[in-house]
């Protein structure tokens, strides 16, 4: 096990996303995951039920002891529901972690429609978090939400992920799988320019956690002293696996296989010994 990612996220119930996918995602991954858990959801596959926030100050706290104790490789951000989270978040890696790589996941709106972070709040979140961060990883509508501007082919997303770079991100991983078409691109933006990774389209219904799982993936391997853009191949392969082999649990967006990286042979020949 090497790289140590502490993720400040919410909670998801139904186990498929939020800090119960990025748990696994990292473990699956090699790397030892941390938590300081913003929320917690009632949720399942069908959608969110009910939130109950975390207060702000119980977050640093969170995230003060596994600073002080454990140490930290990476940080992956996800559901930060207001204002006065972002603001206490960024400012403990500010203090505590600077130079640190930062994956921020712009979690705004839940795969069954339930908005996760108050409109209030993304002023917050492109002053305080984004300029912190190593990468950020907002799908479509995260993307249009963050500038206002609608994003409607690939060559939007180029527009867009160029505009995010000059809101302060030093690199912007664009997904592109709300856009219609038989393959999906996203799209890497750093001061270096922009290059496109494409993968056919799985049409399959369970994408829940999807997002978080990319991100923690990213965290992961960033922790683990990857480049970024290793870091998002990797990513981006192991997150496609986890959909293709998804056990087809629930009614609504189903879950990932999260273990899709273990060898199951491999387990029970170790069981043995």
């Amino acid at each position: 096990m090497q790289g140590r990612v502490l993720i400040v996220a919410g909670s998801d119930s139904g186990g498929g996303a939020g800090i119960q996918a990025d748990i696994k995602a990292v473990t699956a991954l090699g790397a030892f995951a941390m938590t300081a858990v913003t929320a917690l959801t009632a949720q399942n596959t069908e959608g969110v039920e009910g939130v109950f926030p975390v207060p702000p100050a119980f977050i640093r706290e969170q995230m003060g002891v596994v600073i002080a104790d454990l140490g930290v490789d990476s940080v992956k951000t996800g559901m930060l529901h207001d204002a006065a989270v972002i603001e206490a978040v960024a400012e403990e890696i500010t203090l505590r972690l600077p130079g640190i790589p930062v994956v921020v996941d712009p979690v705004m709106v839940a795969k069954g429609g339930h908005r996760l972070l108050e409109e209030s709040a993304v002023e917050a979140l492109i002053r305080l978090l984004i300029p912190l961060a190593s990468v950020i990883t907002p799908n479509v509508p995260e993307a249009e939400a963050l500038v206002g501007a609608a994003i409607l082919d690939v060559a939007d997303m180029r527009r867009v992920a160029e505009e995010l770079l000059g809101r302060g991100a030093r690199a912007v991983l664009l997904k592109g799988g709300h856009l219609p078409g038989e393959r999906v691109t996203d799209l890497l933006a750093t001061a270096e320019g922009i290059e496109a990774f494409e993968s056919p389209r799985l049409e399959t219904r369970h994408t829940h956690g999807t997002g978080c799982t990319l991100a923690s993936a990213i965290a992961a391997g960033l922790a683990q002293g990857m480049s970024l853009r290793e870091s998002v191949i990797r990513a981006r392969h192991y997150v496609l696996l986890a959909m293709a082999s998804a056990p087809g649990y629930g009614r609504g967006h189903g879950p990932l296989d999260h273990a899709v990286t273990v060898d199951p042979a491999r387990v029970a020949a170790l069981s043995r010994r």
